[in-house]
């Protein structure tokens, strides 16, 4: 079976809205909630619920890619690049990178989408390693890039994104069309990427 990129009407294909209005009317009634009950919050409690949602974002996100996190250094790194009282915990980099991260897009959060704040995002990501070649770049690898689970020999590929050579057309592609998301076409379905 053809990958997402490799199916011949990619990008832009199609899905049926319908099938996730309930998902998505949940997810909207969710966060009236949570912005109702943060109003009645004082300052300190905020920053407390800001610095642990950005903290667990970056934990599962780290995690997705098989790297565990310390959550008290990131917290304490968040806190510090935030102006709040932290400890003084020596935080590693792989940690203070995310957290520094995870700030930018809260306080960036409104600015338009670009390539160089797609690249800074990966070198504060990747800040410490020095395993990873293509740091603050998109790849650059002939091997392929593949989301793989189960020990050497018996693995299962989940997904192989396009190849290197690709990427650059299409992540300009993305940041180009992030704006168009959303956008109904006559059928009622909702296109993704309408170029």
């Amino acid at each position: 079976m053809p990958w997402t990129w490799q199916q011949p009407d990619w990008p832009r294909f199609t899905w049926d809205a319908s099938r996730l209005a309930a998902a998505e009317q949940q997810y909207l009634v969710a966060g009236g909630v949570l912005l109702g009950t943060v109003k009645h919050l004082g300052e300190e409690e905020r920053n407390q619920l800001t610095v642990e949602a950005m903290s667990t974002e970056a934990l599962t996100t780290s995690e997705i890619e098989g790297e565990m996190l310390d959550r008290a250094s990131v917290q304490s790194s968040i806190q510090k690049q935030l102006g709040l009282a932290a400890d003084n915990r020596r935080v590693a980099p792989r940690e203070q990178g995310i957290a520094q991260m995870m700030v930018e897009l809260y306080r960036t959060f409104a600015e338009p989408l670009s390539e160089d704040m797609l690249l800074a995002w990966h070198r504060m990501v990747m800040s410490g390693r020095h395993d990873v070649a293509d740091v603050g770049q998109y790849r650059t690898s002939d091997e392929p890039m593949q989301i793989v689970s189960g020990a050497v020999g018996i693995s299962k590929v989940h997904f192989e994104a396009p190849p290197s050579a690709q990427i650059p057309c299409e992540m300009k592609r993305f940041i180009e069309c992030k704006s168009g998301l959303g956008q109904h076409n006559r059928t009622g379905s909702r296109r993704l990427f309408p170029l």
